[in-house]
Order: structure tokens, then C-alpha cells, then sequence
């Protein structure tokens, strides 16, 4: 499975940005898919996941401001984010595979950067 990310960039805080993840080689259809992010001096933390039931999963610290949905048509998942923060400047992976309830994923793409000030 190949995963290729965009939409990331800077961002004032209280703006949005869209995250996409186009897939090649699996269908969404069959996989957990989300995202986590990495930020310097922090651990790798989940924040989103989408299951194959259509179930979404959220960390508390995005919750009510960040929506992950799915086009599967397209084969490509996004990640809506609103309301950033400074604290949401990460460096942001699209992920698949592993549990989406656990935000803890098998694979993932290299990542693309959030800057929010």
C-alpha cells in the first residue's frame, strides 16, 4: 500500500486547513485508516481513525475540532481541521492498517507539516 499525503502548511491559530491521503494498492473499504502526528519533544500521538464500520475515533485533544471522513471513490481519506492551536504544529502522517480504536496504526505515509502560530 502507497500513501501520499497533501494540504499541509501554515496556518494562523483559529484557521483550518484539509488534510488528504490518496491510497494506492488497497482499497479503503478494507482497512482501518487515520492519522497521528509527531511533534519535537512529544510522543507519537493518534489523533484520528476511521474503521471499516464507519466507526471514527478521535484523541481528546482534538475532539470537536478535528473530523476524519472518507471518500471511497476516490480512495482517499482527509482530515479536517479546525480551530487549530499552536499546540496542533506537528509534523502529520496518514495511517492504515492496525486498530483504529487504539489510534495505533501499521503503516503510514512520511508525513506533512503543520505550522500553526
Amino acid at each position: 500500500v502507497q500513501l501520499v499525503e497533501s494540504g499541509g502548511g501554515s496556518v494562523q491559530a483559529g484557521g483550518s486547513l484539509r488534510l488528504s491521503c490518496v491510497a494506492s494498492g488497497q482499497p479503503y473499504s478494507s482497512a482501518c485508516v487515520g492519522w497521528f502526528r509527531e511533534a519535537p519533544g512529544k510522543e507519537r500521538e493518534g489523533i484520528a481513525g476511521f474503521d471499516t464500520d464507519g466507526t471514527t475515533t478521535y484523541a481528546e485533544s482534538v475532539k470537536g475540532r478535528f473530523t476524519i471522513s472518507k471518500d471511497g471513490a476516490k480512495n482517499t481519506v482527509y482530515l479536517q481541521m479546525d480551530n487549530l492551536k499552536p499546540e496542533d504544529t506537528a509534523l502529520y502522517h496518514c495511517a492504515g492498517g492496525g486498530s483504529c480504536s487504539a489510534l495505533r496504526f501499521g503503516y503510514w505515509a512520511q508525513g506533512t507539516q503543520v505550522t500553526v502560530s
